[in-house]
């Protein structure tokens, strides 16, 4: 698979990444410590070589399973986790030094490893971003060696055009896809000049443009697509990049008549986001073994036609764009 660099960071990894929120299983269902083991596994089998969780995917689970994966495959893997959700309420205030210090330091024991390699920021509220007191304490993090590098995962383009002014910060985690073009529109180039690498997540708009979702698919009681459509837990951007649920089975009709109906939407939908230079890896999820093969079969894709990238770009406008194109 090629592989692209992470930013600042300098490492080489390959761009079709493992995003780890559902790798014990599909959303709404208990952590499955062995199904994640093989997921992790057939990562490694595929040569995926970056690999995303956080501190609350399944209450810790995830990185339990990354920290086995890496210990299983020695030198395969590079990694990043997230921290801050936990803070409760999530508010400004509840990000500290104190806390965000200890969040680190229970990824370290939860993940067994000496240092983490990358960790971010977890879409923390907008006015994190203005205080540099909580950028400096991961300055310090790195200097003892707890961590190697830093880095964002925000919603909103406001909030990572505001962390590219910490010298510190070393990549952005951003969701684009098909459904959510805003931040090629200025992020990606002010990220490129300053050598923060973008890492894609939600490419797949939390399963919408696989173009298997129809008007009868049920979800999960547990399963964010059921109860977060309009932000009753989190940020509503993350549940189908925020597109209503009608509009959204519209817009993927149009989309599929835009690509080839083999290997898939969902493949064609990750080579979209791979046509952008600015990106350094995609983090797709994947609840299965044979997602992850899925997956990667995106690198292997020729590079979409001037005529399908027009395409694409008018089903965005005419059907996307409004109202949803300022909101992040």
């Amino acid at each position: 698979m090629k592989t692209r660099v992470l930013g600042k960071t300098g490492i080489s990894v390959t761009e079709i990444g493992l995003g780890t929120w559902q790798v014990g299983g599909r959303w709404g269902q208990a952590f499955d410590d062995q199904l994640a083991d093989r997921i992790l596994d057939k990562a490694a089998d595929e040569g995926i070589t970056f690999l995303d969780t956080a501190d609350v995917y399944g209450g810790g689970m995830s990185e339990q399973a990354v920290g086995r994966a890496l210990k299983r495959h020695p030198g395969q893997f590079h990694f990043a986790t997230k921290c801050g959700r936990g803070v409760s309420p999530h508010v400004s205030a509840g990000y500290t030094p104190d806390r965000m210090r200890g969040f680190v330091e229970d990824s370290l024991r939860r993940m067994k490893v000496e240092s983490l390699e990358l960790v971010q920021l977890h879409c923390p509220p907008t006015e994190v971003y203005y205080r540099p007191e909580i950028f400096e304490l991961f300055d310090r993090l790195k200097a003892e060696g707890k961590i190697q590098n830093l880095g964002v995962s925000v919603e909103k383009v406001e909030e990572g055009l505001k962390a590219l002014e910490y010298p510190g910060v070393a990549t952005i985690q951003v969701i684009f896809n098909l459904f959510r073009m805003r931040p090629s529109e200025l992020l990606f180039e002010q990220a490129k000049k300053k050598n923060v690498g973008i890492i894609v997540r939600v490419p797949l708009a939390s399963g919408m443009l696989t173009g298997k979702i129809t008007a009868q698919t049920a979800f999960d009681p547990e399963d964010h697509r059921n109860f977060n459509r309009h932000g009753e837990q989190f940020d509503k951007g993350e549940t189908f990049s925020g597109v209503d649920f009608d509009k959204a089975l519209s817009a993927v009709a149009a989309l599929q008549g835009v690509f080839p109906a083999e290997p898939g939407l969902a493949a064609w939908a990750l080579r979209w986001i791979l046509m952008f230079d600015a990106v350094s890896a995609v983090i797709p999820g994947a609840s299965r073994e044979e997602q992850v093969a899925a997956n990667v079969a995106a690198s292997r894709l020729p590079p979409l036609t001037k005529a399908q990238m027009s395409a694409a770009q008018s089903v965005y406008e005419t059907r996307i764009r409004h109202p949803v194109h300022d909101l992040w």
